[in-house]
């Protein structure tokens, strides 16, 4: 049995997951899982391949219903795959309007602060692997979400990309003001971009750590400038 709760309510927390369980082909992956997120977090999931941290993103995007528990999360949800779910064959303005009706002159700007300036009549399959990944964090935070959420978005990239795409992720949130939930399995990656660390281990999965942390991409402004925040 299950439920899901709308929490439309602008004080208290913006996101209240406690299940007992999820199971798939007669194997259980997720435990006990109970877990609450404020408005303002970004939570970095983290844990071993294959213990659970998909599904569990999954079933907060509303992408899996056969849980066992409750779920209060908000109405708008954004979520960015690990591969790039593009229409291959709509250009990259249509790849945003067509999903966010947003106007041609608020996707050139958006597509510009992705670093896909002046790209708009181009297709997906013209992009790298990079390049996509920008435009498909473009389409997540133009529908100006109240939870994003980010499936190992850094992935197969190479580290400086890495690093770059981390450092643009952290200026849009900043921008945005958007509360993350994103799964790594990279340390680095958490403690930069993180508020907060939780760990999945076992078999079912259930958390094993939650705690606080202080990601040095927090200190980034919208402008993408240190910040004199502390």
């Amino acid at each position: 049995m299950h439920l899901k709760l709308v929490d439309t309510g602008t004080s208290g927390p913006l996101l209240s997951v406690q299940l007992s369980g999820w199971s798939a082909a007669e194997r259980r992956v997720l435990g006990s899982i109970d877990l609450i997120v404020q408005p303002g977090e970004t939570l970095a999931l983290v844990g071993p391949s294959g213990v659970g941290k998909t599904t569990l993103l999954r079933i907060i995007a509303g992408l899996e219903v056969d849980y066992q528990g409750h779920l209060s999360a908000p109405d708008k949800i954004a979520m960015v795959f690990q591969e790039p779910t593009l229409l291959p064959w709509r250009t990259l303005a249509q790849n945003i309007t067509i999903t966010t009706g947003l106007s041609d002159h608020q996707t050139s700007h958006l597509l510009a602060e992705v670093g896909l300036g002046g790209r708009d009549t181009e297709f997906p399959n013209q992009l790298s692997l990079g390049e996509q990944r920008r435009l498909a964090l473009a389409r997540a935070f133009a529908v100006k979400p109240d939870l994003l959420l980010l499936d190992e978005p850094f992935v197969s990239l190479d580290p400086p990309l890495v690093k770059e795409m981390m450092r643009l992720f952290a200026v849009l949130r900043a921008k945005y003001s958007v509360t993350t939930i994103f799964v790594t399995h990279v340390e680095d990656e958490a403690k930069k971009l993180a508020s907060r660390i939780v760990e999945l281990r076992g078999s079912p999965a259930q958390i094993v750590s939650d705690r606080q942390n202080k990601g040095a991409y927090f200190q980034l402004s919208a402008s993408g400038v240190t910040s004199s925040r502390s």
